[in-house]
């Protein structure tokens, strides 16, 4: 069975979500963040020296990262190929890792900045502020003008890429910045309603309100 080391609010639920549209048997080991610093507790740091999440173990394996976690569960469960394009079609397959790896490399961190920056205390230097303003519209605008009409990221199914996108979508949406992009609303609203996803949230008993 495998095990995710769960740290709650955040990226991990989306990893939950993935083992829920697989149909994988997994428990959860549950942590809470400092209810003031918002950070991980140190006793995260006792499986990985990072003290991140999600963390898998599945067997003798010990995996982080969303993006090589979302890699090794699909190329290792997914039997019937829905998830991920076939490595015969290269141009479909590399196009499908490209959005796998654009959640963390480079959408996540304008919209980290934006996240520390709304909770700071005191007024956020201009620059940092200009500059997260300006890389997080550019890349909702991207994701918007990408997805469109489109039912998911790549298409009319959904993909591995999407678990990683949908994460950042909500997070927009956590931070009420979808007013002005209805495809990118619409496309939350799809992910969230698939029942692997509530059941996802009904397991980590999180709150999903984006």
């Amino acid at each position: 069975m495998i095990t995710v080391h769960y740290l709650k609010i955040g990226r991990p639920l989306f990893t939950v979500w993935l083992l829920e549209e697989l149909q994988l048997d997994y428990k959860l080991n549950v942590f809470l963040r400092d209810p003031e610093t918002m950070r991980a507790p140190k006793e995260l740091r006792s499986i990985h020296p990072l003290g991140k999440s999600p963390i898998i173990e599945d067997g003798d394996l010990m995996l982080t990262e969303t993006g090589a976690i979302t890699s090794y569960l699909i190329d290792t469960y997914d039997d019937a190929g829905n998830l991920a394009p076939d490595r015969a079609d290269i141009a479909a397959r590399a196009e499908y890792s490209q959005w796998l790896h654009y959640a963390e490399g480079s959408a996540f961190a304008p919209l980290l900045l934006t996240l520390l920056l709304a909770r700071a205390k005191e007024q956020a230097p201009g620059l940092l502020d200009q500059f997260a303003r300006s890389e997080t519209r550019l890349h909702l605008d991207y994701l918007s003008n990408f997805i469109g009409t489109k039912s998911y990221l790549l298409g009319d199914h959904l993909t591995g890429a999407d678990f990683g996108v949908g994460y950042i979508v909500s997070m927009a949406s956590r931070l009420q910045l979808l007013g002005s992009y209805p495809a990118l609303q619409q496309y939350l609203a799809r992910v969230t309603s698939r029942p692997a996803f509530i059941r996802a949230v009904e397991a980590t008993e999180e709150e999903a309100n984006f």
